[in-house]
């Protein structure tokens, strides 16, 4: 009985220092959240109350700023404007990346220098991708409208036309794909190459076997970053704003590319309304989290997972 009493006394200190242990190793990255993360976000949600310009002190006036926010016209554009803009480049996305992962991972010796070829755009910073989209949509003189010009093609004003301005930005996200295309390609190596050779003797062309076994295969994949796409869209900022809000811009058709992340950072930071910022913040976080809900709920059918449906 002591024996056991014993064994049971060391199993339970040697679970405590390697408890101790692990949060040792952690313990960097458990303070950078609780202080650049957890308290933000509890300050934010106080700050959402008051009327605070950072010059001042913040006064406590309630919910006003939320009763303001569903009452301002700018919001409910912001808010159209980001949900477009989701809807448009999050499908295109992920067909883009799919497609060039599928390429890659046919293209056998060379896939390591392409792979990184199209991973090198993803260094590219926003604001640099913010210039060059002004340099290569420029109705008159950009590229692209040069490249549809030799076709015979009259290019669209991208920059100018508000019913161009979100397609623009849609395919300029485009240029920062090669994360997604990498992700993908680790995916389709994870596809058991017996199933694609059962097909084959079944008689299975391309497309049934991309459809039949490559998609659902890799679906928890598509999955993932079908999430993690809607979350970094409806959060867009940087490009759109260097575009066409940067540096007092006032050439372009600033209302199309006015983004929900924009106009919270105007509040903020342009107009000093920290305040009213933060509850325009904590009604995005709130969007954002029933969006993913949403996107859970309805897709999770569609999802194959190797051991079963969690």
């Amino acid at each position: 009985m002591s024996r056991s009493r014993t064994r049971a006394s060391r199993r339970r200190s040697l679970q405590w220092i390697e408890t101790r242990a692990a949060l040792l190793f952690i313990s960097p990255w458990i303070l950078g959240f609780l202080i650049f993360t957890a308290w933000p976000v509890i300050n934010s949600a106080y700050l959402s109350l008051t009327d605070y310009d950072v010059i001042n002190d913040p006064s406590f006036v309630g919910f006003d700023n939320y009763v303001t926010l569903f009452e301002d016209p700018k919001v409910g554009l912001a808010l159209r404007n980001t949900f477009l803009f989701t809807v448009m480049s999050v499908p295109t996305q992920l067909v883009v990346s799919l497609g060039l992962a599928l390429l890659l991972n046919s293209a056998a010796r060379a896939t390591g220098f392409f792979r990184t070829a199209f991973f090198l755009p993803k260094m590219t910073p926003p604001v640099a991708i913010g210039i060059l989209l002004l340099m290569l949509f420029n109705g008159q003189s950009g590229l692209i409208n040069g490249l549809l010009g030799v076709f015979g093609i009259d290019g669209p004003a991208w920059t100018t036309d508000p019913g161009w301005v979100k397609p623009g930005l849609v395919l300029m996200s485009l240029w920062t794909v090669g994360a997604s295309v990498v992700i993908i390609l680790a995916a389709l190596r994870g596809v058991p190459q017996e199933l694609y050779d059962s097909a084959l003797v079944d008689g299975a062309g391309w497309w049934k076997r991309t459809l039949r076994i490559t998609v659902p295969m890799i679906s928890p994949t598509l999955f993932f970053l079908f999430i993690v796409d809607s979350i970094n869209a409806l959060q867009s900022f940087t490009e759109a704003y260097t575009a066409f809000f940067g540096a007092g811009n006032t050439t372009y058709s600033n209302d199309a590319a006015l983004f929900y992340a924009i106009y919270l950072f105007q509040q903020a930071f342009e107009f000093l309304h920290m305040g009213y910022a933060s509850a325009l913040a904590w009604l995005l976080f709130v969007v954002i989290m029933a969006i993913t809900g949403v996107q859970i709920l309805v897709t999770r059918r569609f999802v194959h997972y190797e051991g079963g449906n969690p």
